[in-house]
């Protein structure tokens, strides 16, 4: 009667086992299928966005294929793992390209900050340890040293699986130090925001390194590209495509019915710009606002936020008072020496107004009243040298 009960209990255990793997699969089956809807609308999103550069699409695209591709070859792996042996080299392909595909989806991320079209240096070197990491990987496979296929068709973690979990960390802290500095440089006020999803995308893999029957990796992966996508949309509509500062639209936004009591508001204006664009062209026009921009941003960005509010107007709302002159110097002396390489670039004017817990259209005008002024106590006294700004 006892062995009888003992008998029981075991099927019984064997069955629950059974329906709990049977629910779990079906989990996951649901979640992938949610997984390619999202990235099949995201892919549209993409496309009929007016906002993406065709390179950015393009890195989009192929971070999309990538993990919609990673995530069918999830499921194969879940189907096939365990059936005949006949079976067993699909298991391997797919565990193979599911683990050596992975850190590529934050190379194509990486990818979509830049929107200049060729590769940066650092890409190409990200490019290339992807390369090497697949050669690795596919030289490993009869060793067992990442995964294990067995000759029964049932996969198992090699000893040395660690070397994935590196590789995939280390690409996914690339992608966020990539984003965090592309978001200082283009001055966003929402990089903040970036810190919460790489806690979200770093505990997400911790959890699947432990549990991993659980099958969320890459769901959770599909959903950082959507709050990427729209995080990275967000920051370029706050950009002027020329110059890469914030634009105008930024600026009255930030601007709108908010009263300053600190802090300085600096104006710059292009001397005679209009005779750059009739005597050398819009190209070299295009060229010396983008220049301009480069130097105030270098001189101003760290203590402040610098727009382009018009076509050869700029300006910064500068944090800290007692930073101005030095900031002023610095922005002279790089601007100096663009005029020295480019003889046709224009003197720059200058104004400032602080701030004295007024409206902002109240401190902007006297600040250009104050270039205004410096404008033409310049052309009274004397004619504009290199050094003038």
């Amino acid at each position: 009667m006892l062995q009888l009960n003992k008998a029981n209990i075991c099927e019984k255990a064997v069955i629950d086992e059974k329906m709990g793997s049977f629910v779990m699969d079906g989990y996951f089956y649901v979640l992938t299928t949610i997984d390619l809807f999202v990235l099949c609308f995201m892919c549209i999103l993409t496309y009929l966005s007016e906002s993406l550069s065709e390179k950015q699409k393009r890195g989009f695209f192929l971070a999309y294929l990538m993990i919609a591709g990673i995530s069918v070859l999830e499921v194969i792996t879940v189907v096939v793992d365990g059936l005949p042996s006949g079976y067993r080299w699909l298991n391997i392909v797919s565990n193979y390209l599911g683990f050596g595909l992975s850190p590529a989806v934050s190379i194509c991320l990486v990818y979509v900050l830049d929107r200049k079209t060729a590769l940066r240096r650092k890409i190409r070197i990200a490019v290339c340890c992807e390369i090497a990491y697949l050669m690795f990987l596919l030289i490993s496979i009869p060793y067992g040293m990442v995964f294990s296929v067995s000759v029964d068709n049932i996969y198992s973690r090699g000893p040395h699986f660690y070397i994935y979990v590196i590789m995939y960390f280390g690409a996914i802290l690339y992608l966020s130090i990539s984003t965090i500095v592309t978001a200082r440089e283009f001055q966003n006020r929402s990089r903040m925001l970036i810190y919460p999803l790489i806690l979200f995308v770093m505990a997400e893999t911790v959890i699947q390194i432990a549990l991993p029957e659980l099958h969320v990796t890459w769901l959770c992966i599909t959903l950082l590209s959507v709050l990427y996508f729209i995080y990275c949309n967000e920051m370029w509509n706050q950009l002027d495509a020329l110059t890469g500062l914030l634009n105008q639209n930024s600026y009255l936004k930030q601007t709108r019915e908010v009263k300053y009591n600190k802090g300085v508001l600096v104006v710059f204006d292009a001397d005679d710009f209009k005779q750059v664009n009739d005597c050398h062209g819009h190209v070299k026009g295009d060229l010396c606002l983008a220049d301009i921009a480069e130097c105030i941003k270098k001189a101003y960005a760290d203590f402040g936020y610098c727009y382009r509010i018009g076509g050869d107007e700029f300006c910064v709302l500068l944090k800290n008072g007692a930073k101005e002159e030095e900031c002023k110097q610095e922005f002279l002396r790089r601007w100096t020496e663009k005029r020295r390489k480019f003889t046709f670039f224009p003197t720059v004017s200058y104004g400032s107004a602080p701030f004295s817990d007024e409206d902002i259209a109240v401190v902007k005008d006297r600040a250009d009243q104050d270039m205004y002024q410096y404008k033409k106590e310049r052309k009274k006294h004397h004619a504009p040298s290199l050094t003038d700004v």
